[in-house]
């Protein structure tokens, strides 16, 4: 391992796919980082991957670039059900642990790499991206300001027409994904929207999930990879609708899907009400910049204040940060992935409250847990 200072700090990234790209694209970009090793099964991608990223050493299997090369520094870039074993193996090798969303399953999956990230020191991070888009950080800012006042309720929202990821993959098996697209695009938007909100603990949860379209093999998304197939039935959700209590008498709703029967596109945002002022979002198929409105006034006048964000940096601003709190040693053990197990124990909750078909509360779920 690299000695921090003036030695480069040494990173690999496990996961070939969108956000495998994303990461090694990102630490491509620092000064002071080398991205010196990859894994993926995907033989071809991989050595293209390595040839332009100038990585020499690549590897079939995870376990033998955790084994076969010097690191700091992992990002984990695979499916679902792989985030935790890969990455408790990577804390306990003494590695720092960047993991895409959703940190794991479900919240007791998560609980073990929290739990190893505490016990080798480590930090551990998970990359939600979407906070850190330009138009989400100006309605944090906004918030920060006191343009609104105290926020109290929102509507967030992620909604697919035809959006399945790929029908028959992995994505779609219950034990492999953990869900559909309230774990799989419902923690972005859970995270953003807490995040927007000052994050107020959730008390309660009340949830509804559909399966309307994809048991029928409906709503795939046009272009699914081949490579995601497992065989596998539609064994999860196409939409979910949530209601959150929040501490102090804050509500927030949240509704996504996969498809639906509604306008075509991938639509994405936040409606923000605030005691003195709001906020709307409004991002159409993956925009750089949503169309984003601020509403102020004083009750008798009113202002309706569009504002051109700047497109924010995304997975780049993630693993940016990801590196800044692997540099400082003092704020390792603040660092811990302990916020995204809060997110995943909501959605347990969301999901436990479909299932039940009543409101829950999070004190009473988590006390179960600790019986």
């Amino acid at each position: 391992m690299s000695i921090f200072g003036s030695a480069p700090l040494r990173v690999g990234v496990i996961g070939l796919g969108w956000a495998g790209q994303q990461h090694m694209d990102a630490y491509a970009e620092l000064d002071g980082v080398e991205l010196v090793a990859i894994a993926g099964k995907e033989e071809d991608l991989r050595r293209d991957l390595a040839k332009q990223y100038s990585v020499e050493r690549h590897f079939g299997d995870w376990t033998d670039l955790l084994t076969g090369a010097e690191l700091d520094a992992v990002s984990v870039a695979v499916p679902t059900f792989l985030h935790a074993p890969i990455t408790v193996a990577a804390l306990d090798a003494g590695l720092h642990v960047l993991c895409e969303k959703p940190i794991a399953r479900d919240g007791a999956e998560a609980a073990t790499m929290v739990d190893a990230a505490k016990r080798s020191g480590k930090v551990l991070e998970i990359a939600f991206n979407h906070r850190r888009r330009g138009d989400i950080e100006a309605i944090r800012a906004a918030v920060d300001a006191g343009t609104i006042g105290t926020p109290y309720h929102a509507r967030a929202t992620w909604l697919r027409r035809s959006g399945i990821p790929s029908l028959g993959s992995w994505f779609t098996n219950r034990e492999m994904a953990g869900g559909g697209p309230l774990i799989d695009l419902g923690v972005h938007v859970l995270d953003y929207a807490l995040h927007l909100m000052r994050e107020p603990k959730v008390v309660a949860v009340s949830a509804v999930t559909h399966s309307q379209l994809g048991p029928r093999g409906l709503g795939g998304a046009v272009g699914g990879s081949a490579k995601q197939a497992v065989g596998s039935a539609y064994e999860v959700e196409d939409l979910a609708a949530v209601m959150l209590r929040l501490e102090g008498g804050g509500s927030l709703m949240i509704e996504t899907s996969w498809a639906a029967h509604r306008p075509s596109g991938d639509e994405f945002g936040i409606t923000l009400y605030g005691s003195d002022g709001g906020a709307d979002l409004r991002v159409i198929d993956y925009a750089p910049v949503g169309e984003l409105t601020l509403f102020t006034g004083d009750g008798e006048t009113r202002e309706d204040i569009a504002v051109d964000a700047d497109p924010g940096r995304g997975h780049g601003a993630v693993v940016e940060t990801f590196i800044e709190r692997v540099r400082d040693k003092g704020a390792w053990s603040r660092h811990d992935g302990s916020l995204a197990l809060g997110r995943a124990r909501i959605i347990d909750a969301c999901y436990a409250s479909a299932a039940t078909g009543r409101e829950l509360r999070l004190e009473d779920l988590l006390i179960g847990e600790s019986a």
